[in-house]
């Protein structure tokens, strides 16, 4: 089985975890890696996973305008038209892998409050017909440009690698 590893990142960070996650699942599948804009709408009949992330803009997914707000803040990744939540929204349904587990970044001073982008791509691909292999999970930054706290780009990693072997399991 193949996992599609798919991200959106304005500042980085979620970049970095999506690395971190991508490695950890090598350990046992092949691993596609890819910039959300960068990503193909129909994964190949191949891909089985799908791991998808984005930074919580706003307790939810980017949109556009939370994205300008980003730039503004001195953001100088990603784009400001099309984020994780068009992605999602343009796979076909039904037409896919059929898992799909979703992950975010979010400020670690307001974790608990509620909201995050995990949560919500999740729910918009279980629209979609996906179904989950796993909760989505956070990974959680320091201030709104990072950076990311100490261990979680090896939480990520190990989080990676559970997913992996989780979904090489017979079922």
């Amino acid at each position: 089985m193949k996992a599609l590893v798919v991200y959106e990142s304005m500042f980085g960070n979620t970049a970095h975890v999506a690395e971190a996650i991508a490695s950890g699942l090598r350990e046992t599948m092949d691993v596609n890696l890819c910039a959300v804009q960068d990503a193909p709408t129909v994964p190949a009949e191949d891909i089985g996973l799908i791991v998808a992330g984005g930074p919580t803009h706003a307790f939810s997914m980017s949109r556009t305008q939370t994205r300008t707000d980003a730039i503004s803040k001195g953001a100088s990744e990603g784009m400001v038209d099309f984020g994780l939540r068009e992605w999602i929204d343009g796979i076909p349904r039904e037409q896919h892998a059929s898992a799909l587990v979703t992950f975010d970044t979010r400020v670690a001073k307001v974790r608990h409050l509620p909201g995050s982008a995990a949560r919500s791509a999740a729910k918009a691909g279980h629209k979609h017909g996906f179904e989950s292999y796993a909760s989505p999970e956070s990974f959680y930054v320091e201030d709104i440009s990072g950076p990311l706290l100490d261990g979680e780009l090896e939480r990520a990693t190990a989080w990676g690698r559970k997913l992996g072997t989780r979904v090489a399991m017979p079922r």
